[in-house]
């Protein structure tokens, strides 16, 4: 049946073996358990960790990242084959045509999230250590990245669908508590529940999904998956890739879940950070990179995958050259490399490396921007306005430096890690179709410009600055990870252009071709021109003066600004139907519910009082009512008798 599998939908995702091996076992279940045990010392630790527990959240993130390397040493000494091992920890469900296994599956794609999910993560908790130095709730700050971490692992290497899911909502929890942590601004608190419900949203598409799994295959192991949708009516391919679909849009903020993702900017900066460079937004790409051999068997929902990628990162690089607060603007950027992410998963077996391949390297120059604008916000009073930045260059060498090495990166400037992931997605976009090859290409050079607009509105130009604000460089808790990784938005595409390919294609059925750190083709050079153009234009606009108000923007912007008025849609959509139902349910409810159930109640109050008055006492009456029943009931029966 498998060999069958594998066969008609071109993928090498054979059933993995059991790993005999003990120790590999313990420090794959160490992967998830130290950052697990690291949240629950510190939720129950007490005062007793208010003053150190930071540093214990720090080390269990650095103690997971160093499990997971040496498990990556480990399966890169084995042949192809032999990467994929599963290490099982009990049976979860044994039932008549049911059985599903709680365990983590190891190959080549998991572990590459464990690195990037462990690695920035546990650079994110070093850099939080001075960001939240005076915040009075640190220890628990630190406690939930610390369950962020464990559910985002939870979530790639679970063995089934279902230990994903169980991943998948503990993200959903961990984001919920991050972003609405200072819970005492509204707008916090707000974000928090918009994040959690339109989360929960697209939780009913996986919940469909798992559903039809067990109802038709027994199991939502992705081997027992993969094996039973090859021989499955061609409907339920169409039908899962939907449903997985709607779930990937909502945790990866794509058209049209994408409306929380702005708002969620309201949580701590690390927070930002990790939500968009190492964990939630990235879970919906693994979704479907992991679900491939389902998208392969249905054209539809792979040409829906590609239209909600080609759509959303227009939509993000409008939203990002549209925004003033930086915080904002990193968002929009990420929904759109997201989207890039997305199409290339969309696009097929050519495109499954391409698009965890920019994924690796977005981690990098993302994390690294995010934690810059918390950088700068920590210099500027907590400003997020960059209309009131400016001249920060001098004041702040680190961080100007490490935010230029991620804006090179982000734009595909040649030899920095965004040129060597996303210009090859804009190569399989284009074989895929001239439409969506023209989207990534205009994408490119929107980023480019948005991202120049950024540069130069925060480091360049005439200082805007408050009169009590005195920018300084950040301590070296901060610095440290910057310096990091800027680094690797240098040098992380040139380290894994050569292998990064054949490390993933055995494991996600993929044939994205080799790729090398020389590279020519006629996308190439369009993309580089446009990226200039991109970069001009930006450059001449905004190294005027920058008017400090919105009046008289032009429409594009307002229609950016305003997110594409995805609110306001989301308003009118959900939310007020939402509410006039339950309005509708409220007045049927009161007006006929209420008093069919209060005039029954009533009318057997009645009766029993009129009944009570049989209850007399008097045995005249008694005798009455036996003869007058016997009466009754003979007459019935001789009514009946001539009938009969």
């Amino acid at each position: 049946m498998v060999s069958n599998t594998l066969l008609a939908t071109g993928q090498s995702l054979t059933v993995a073996p059991p790993t005999t091996d003990t120790t590999t076992t313990v420090v794959a279940w160490l992967i998830i358990g130290l950052p697990l045990i690291g949240a629950a010392l510190l939720l129950m630790g007490g005062r007793l960790l208010d003053r150190w527990g930071h540093w214990l959240a720090v080390v269990m993130s650095f103690a997971a990242f160093a499990c997971g390397l040496t498990l990556f040493i480990q399966m890169a000494m084995r042949s192809a084959a032999d990467r994929a091992l599963t290490a099982p920890f009990y049976t979860w469900m044994s039932l008549p045509g049911v059985e599903t296994d709680l365990g983590i599956r190891l190959d080549p794609l998991s572990i590459i999230f464990v690195l990037l999910i462990t690695g920035v993560g546990s650079l994110i908790h070093l850099y939080s250590v001075g960001y939240m130095a005076h915040d009075e709730k640190r220890r628990k700050f630190f406690a939930f990245l610390n369950l962020f971490m464990a559910a985002m692992l939870t979530l790639v290497l679970g063995n089934s669908y279902l230990v994903l899911f169980v991943g998948w909502e503990g993200v959903g929890l961990a984001s919920y508590l991050l972003i609405g942590f200072w819970a005492h601004k509204p707008s916090a608190a707000k974000a928090a529940n918009k994040a959690f419900i339109m989360n929960r949203m697209g939780d009913v598409g996986m919940m469909l999904a798992i559903i039809t799994m067990f109802k038709f295959f027994g199991s939502t192991e992705f081997s027992a998956v993969n094996a039973g949708v090859a021989d499955a009516d061609s409907w339920i391919p169409t039908f899962l890739g939907f449903m997985l679909l709607m779930g990937a849009c909502a945790k990866s903020a794509q058209v049209p879940f994408q409306a929380w993702l702005l708002d969620a900017m309201e949580g701590p900066t690390p927070v930002s950070a990790l939500i968009h460079a190492a964990t939630m937004v990235t879970a919906g790409v693994y979704l479907v990179v992991r679900s491939g051999s389902i998208y392969q068997l249905s054209w539809q929902a792979a040409l829906a995958v590609v239209i909600v990628g080609s759509v959303t990162l227009l939509v993000g690089a409008w939203i990002g050259s549209s925004k003033d607060d930086i915080k904002k603007v990193l968002a929009g950027s990420t929904m759109s490399q997201i989207g890039y992410m997305i199409l290339a998963a969309g696009i097929g077996p050519a495109g499954y490396a391409l698009a965890i391949f920019h994924l690796v390297t977005h981690g990098f120059f993302k994390a690294n921007m995010f934690l810059g604008a918390g950088s700068i916000m920590h210099a500027m009073n907590d400003s997020v306005d960059m209309r009131r930045f400016g001249g920060l260059r001098k004041a702040m060498p680190w961080t100007f430096f490490t935010f230029a090495a991620g804006y090179l990166a982000i734009i595909g400037f040649p030899g920095f890690a965004g040129f060597f992931s996303k210009d090859p997605i804009i190569e399989v976009a284009f074989e895929r179709g001239w439409v969506f090859g023209l989207a990534a290409l205009i994408g490119a050079g929107i980023t480019a410009l948005y991202m120049t607009r950024l540069m130069m509105m925060t480091f360049f130009g005439e200082k805007r600055w408050e009169e009590d604000v005195h920018p300084h460089e950040s301590p070296a808790t901060m610095v440290i990870p910057l310096v990091i990784l800027g680094i690797f938005s240098v040098i992380g595409g040139f380290l894994m252009v050569g292998g990064i390919t054949k490390w993933l294609n055995p494991a996600v059925g993929g044939t994205a071709p080799d790729l090398h750190i020389v590279h020519f083709s006629w996308e190439t050079a369009a993309t580089l021109l446009v990226v200039i153009v991109g970069v001009l234009v930006g450059w001449l606009i905004f190294r005027k003066p920058i008017p400090t108000t919105r009046e008289n923007a032009p429409l594009y912007t307002r229609i950016g600004d305003n997110a594409l008025y995805g609110d306001t849609i989301n308003e009118y959509i959900a939310v007020k139907p939402t509410q006039g139902l339950a309005q509708a349910t409220a007045l049927l409810d009161r007006r006929a519910v209420n008093p069919a159930v209060d005039g029954g109640g009533r009318g057997l109050v009645s009766l029993s009082g009129l009944l009570s008055r049989l209850q007399n006492g008097m045995i005249r009456s008694y005798g009455l009512l036996m003869v007058v029943g016997t009466a009754v009931l003979a007459a019935v029966a001789l009514i009946l008798g001539q009938l009969a």
